[in-house]
């Protein structure tokens, strides 16, 4: 018997939060998670143009990535006006910010089914999620080859 992936913490805790909720409530929350989404530093709102798209999105997500005592640190900026993007987004930078790469790879593609949102939004959304992820284990995967650096 083969243990199921250890997720981090943070996003343990999400997941238990969609679960609790139902139907539309699930929307609800994507949403309120989405005007959760920390704005970019300073430093970064600058050299915006610096930070990598995620072209598989329906919305324009940029992200950016960095590697702080060996744990990841992730920047991401999604409009206001894409709140379903914004939620995926403010999920994921939660629950992987502060976390090694090691663990970020470990997050299956898939761990959103735990959250009830497949039969709730489109496959075209659910792909978006799967590449914001993608480009955030990319970051993690860069950083564990460059001895610590995202790229």
């Amino acid at each position: 018997m083969t243990d199921a992936p250890q997720l981090p913490t943070r996003l343990q805790e999400v997941i238990e939060d969609f679960a609790l909720a139902e139907g539309r409530e699930k929307l609800e929350l994507l949403m309120q998670y989405g005007q959760d989404l920390p704005p970019l530093p300073e430093r970064l709102q600058a050299h915006r143009d610096q930070m990598d798209p995620v072209p598989e999105c329906m919305s324009p997500v940029f992200a950016h990535a960095e590697v702080e005592d060996g744990r990841m640190r992730y920047f991401l900026d999604v409009p206001d006006e894409a709140p379903t993007v914004r939620g995926f987004a403010a999920i994921l930078q939660r629950g992987l910010d502060g976390e090694t790469p090691e663990m970020v790879l470990g997050v299956p593609t898939t761990f959103y089914e735990k959250m009830g949102l497949t039969g709730l939004l489109s496959h075209q959304r659910l792909n978006g999620m799967r590449a914001i992820l993608a480009k955030l284990k990319s970051y993690a995967h860069a950083a564990k080859a460059n001895g610590g650096q995202p790229g």
